[in-house]
């Protein structure tokens, strides 16, 4: 009997061993996958410490950067865009997800747009919304468009006569015509026809953090990394949506542009958020009625620390940087038409001081040292030009992701930013602004008639999206200064949080790819 009591006691001891054992196993594989969350963000420089030399994938220097832009291009960039022209920008917040049931609308007051008129826009009843809208190649032969010959004494009519209508059925096809050839050149869609397209005045509306957060905003980005972005073609890590810095490498150096500028985009948003956060909203005789604004140090290092992303914090900066030269390289190529822009707004005195800072800050950009240069891309013949045509499709369609943001503020700022890179690749990309020559002389080229045009929203947006990145870079500064003071603005009370970063759980090593088109076709949804 003694025996076995003494044999209970021991297989019990034994289980508990095991079972010990096993628990111990298990909070080590769970510790080990969390730990990227659990590490408090560090009180050090880390997050830019790699933020020095070399960019990558273009001849110029981080720090050549920064110099230039906080000292030239904000001060210039920001007076800029506060213009009457530049204010008001033409978007229809009201278009439906085209790739999933828009299920989450932002309640919170925050989310929404403080909406103006279309008689409120300066200049509007003097044809504000009729500048750059092209004639048609059809309406060239219509009965109203010829002019009455009859007052010539050398016309004859019977020896001269040329009909010049052209019927309805043909009127549409040319019309189907001229959309498609516009279709071939666009990277992203443009609300400024749309029946449903409102102004905006974006002073009222500033970017800041919302609150909008969760499964709804999580999907947003995890479409435009896993489903429209190229990736390498073995991708080991499938709950990370990111590519990491040393797989970048393995891709085509359009594919990596592709990426990075995506990246740089999806950066500077973050910074935005974080320098224009939810401090307090307490009410009172002396608080602001909007709320108090301010940075957010712990925010920002929660986005960027590399303790908190997977060592890839300082690297998505550096992507900031990168889209920041494709932009300005945009503008420096399509100086030339820019600078005779009219930015009518029917305010005279305005309309010639945005000329003059329009002027100035194109003198200015044109004497950077290292431009982008995108004549190294899309080179290689019916190969390439697939490879081009890709590219274009999926920044188009990431532009269509846009709509399905469910904040209405967001959506704004995202639309605007998204037009404002698509146009930049437009100018870079399409042919259009690119000098017989091979551009010799960066931002020098001749003008093309009608061929070098852009809509009056594509203006604004590439104007603002390029002022959001440079302030961006502006903010950076702002935070390196808190971190090496380690000292934060005191905050009254955090009102949102929340991540927005995935713990990848697994690693590897993906063989480097060619640089060919194929097998990368932007998909729709999630």
């Amino acid at each position: 009997m003694r025996t076995n009591v003494n044999s209970t006691e021991m297989a019990y001891k034994q289980y508990c061993v095991v079972f010990i054992i096993f628990a111990l196993a298990i909070v080590q594989a769970v510790g080990y996958d969390t730990e990227l969350y659990q590490a408090k963000p560090c009180d050090s420089n880390v997050c830019f410490e790699a933020l020095h030399g070399a960019l990558g994938d273009c001849s110029c220097n981080i720090d050549t950067i920064d110099y230039f832009n906080n000292v030239k291009i904000f001060p210039r960039i920001q007076s800029l865009v506060s213009k009457d022209y530049f204010r008001f920008y033409k978007v229809n917040l009201k278009k439906d997800c085209p790739f999933w049931a828009d299920d989450s609308r932002c309640a919170m007051k925050y989310c929404h747009i403080k909406k103006c008129s279309k008689e409120s826009v300066p200049g509007y009843a003097n044809g504000y919304d009729n500048d750059h809208i092209d004639e048609t190649p059809a309406m060239k032969y219509t009965k109203e468009a010829q002019s009455d010959c009859s007052s010539d004494t050398d016309h004859d009519p019977d020896l001269s006569y040329l009909n010049m209508t052209i019927s309805a059925a043909s009127q549409y096809e040319i019309a189907k015509w001229k959309a498609y050839d516009d279709a071939l050149e666009n990277f992203c869609e443009s609300d400024d026809r749309n029946a449903y397209a409102e102004y905006v005045d974006l002073s009222l509306n500033p970017e800041r953090y919302t609150g909008y957060k969760g499964s709804s905003a999580h999907r947003i980005w995890r479409s435009i990394y896993q489903e429209n972005c190229f990736r390498p073609k073995l991708n080991p890590y499938e709950s990370f949506p990111y590519v990491l810095s040393s797989d970048l490498s393995n891709m085509c150096l359009e594919k990596r542009v592709f990426y990075r500028a995506v990246s740089g985009l999806h950066t500077s948003i973050n910074i935005h958020l974080c320098s224009k956060y939810l401090l307090s909203e307490k009410a009172g005789f002396a608080a602001p009625p909007d709320g108090e604004w301010g940075p957010n140090l712990e925010e920002f290092q929660r986005r960027f620390d590399p303790s908190q992303t997977f060592g890839e914090g300082p690297n998505w900066l550096k992507n900031l940087y990168f889209v920041y030269l494709l932009e300005m390289r945009a503008l420096a190529k399509a100086g030339p038409y820019l600078e005779r822009e009219e930015y009518f707004t029917g305010n005279p005195i305005e309309d010639e001081e945005t000329r003059h800072a329009i002027r100035n800050m194109l003198g200015v950009i044109y004497t950077f040292p290292d431009h982008f240069n995108e004549s190294l891309m899309f080179n290689g013949g019916s190969q390439a030009a697939t490879l081009k045509n890709e590219f274009r499709e999926h920044f188009l369609n990431i532009s269509r992701i846009m709509d399905c943001v469910g904040c209405d503020k967001c959506k704004l700022w995202g639309k605007l930013q998204t037009q404002g890179l698509g146009t930049a690749l437009k100018i870079l990309f399409s042919g259009r602004w690119d000098s017989p020559s091979g551009d010799p002389e960066q931002g020098k080229l001749p003008l093309r008639h009608k061929s070098q045009r852009l809509q009056r929203t594509e203006i604004v947006a590439l104007f603002n999206a390029f002022a959001r990145l440079s302030n961006s870079i502006r903010e950076l500064e702002n935070f390196r200064i808190l971190l090496s003071a380690n000292k934060e603005p005191e905050p009254k009370h955090n009102i949102f949080g929340g991540k927005d970063i995935q713990n990848p759980n697994k690693m590897g090593n993906p063989k480097k790819e060619q640089c060919t088109s194929g097998g990368s076709q932007p998909r729709l949804g999630s």
